[in-house]
């Protein structure tokens, strides 16, 4: 699990040793929204409308966050409109990769090797944790959102009006309590699994397990 700095990749663990041995998770840095209109979303500039055949997903079959995109893809019935690649579950000293293998869908847009590489093209100088899933704009050559919560949220509606399927899974009068849960949820579970199996120390390993487990 290594990272880019400066756009050079880095064969490097997380560092718990400046937190006491916790697991802390570094917000994605990709936040711009693919709205119906084009016009901005809650974070993010404008200039990505929802229009078939324009964006590209980059996913991990062996990852969760990326797991959930495919899930509302499928449940909105995006496929004929955004296309995928999969990178290989197995994560290599260079991170996710295009290796083949079952499952592998190759990079289209730059016939990349490594996950990395789609991040450098996105920004030469980034320094950070190459994750999935990746939303790509490929009109404008551009990294789109690389947070699989917000991506979700694009799937459920940006599309409605050009062919998605019927169906609102963020509806607002549920969105505080939708909210509530998962920030719940977020904490305890989904990242508690992170915090708890990357702990390098018994009390950061006890204070996320002991939550997630109760």
């Amino acid at each position: 699990m290594g990272l880019l700095v400066d756009g050079q990749w880095h064969d490097q663990w997380y560092d718990t040793d400046s937190t006491g041995g916790k697991f802390e998770r570094s917000e994605s840095q990709f936040r711009n929204w693919v709205t119906a209109d084009g016009s901005a979303g809650p974070s993010g500039v404008a200039g990505f409308k929802a229009q078939a055949g324009r964006y590209h997903l980059y996913v991990s079959l062996a990852c969760p966050w990326a797991h959930r995109t495919l899930i509302f893809r499928k449940l909105k019935g995006l496929e004929s409109m955004i296309s995928v690649s999969v990178v290989n579950p197995f994560m290599r000293e260079h991170g996710w990769t295009f290796i083949e293998d079952t499952g592998v869908v190759a990079d289209p847009l730059f016939q990349a090797t490594y996950m990395h590489q789609i991040y450098t093209a996105a920004d030469s100088k980034y320094s950070g944790r190459v994750t999935v899933p990746v939303l790509w704009d490929k009109q404008q050559n551009v990294m789109v959102n690389n947070e699989s919560s917000e991506i979700i949220r694009m799937f459920n509606s940006a599309f409605d009006q050009i062919g998605a399927k019927p169906g609102d899974y963020y509806p607002e009068a549920l969105r505080a309590e939708i909210d509530r849960v998962n920030e719940h949820v977020y904490d305890t579970i989904n990242n508690g699994v992170y915090k708890a199996g990357f702990a390098t120390s018994q009390k950061a390993y006890e204070l996320a397990v002991f939550p997630l487990f109760a």
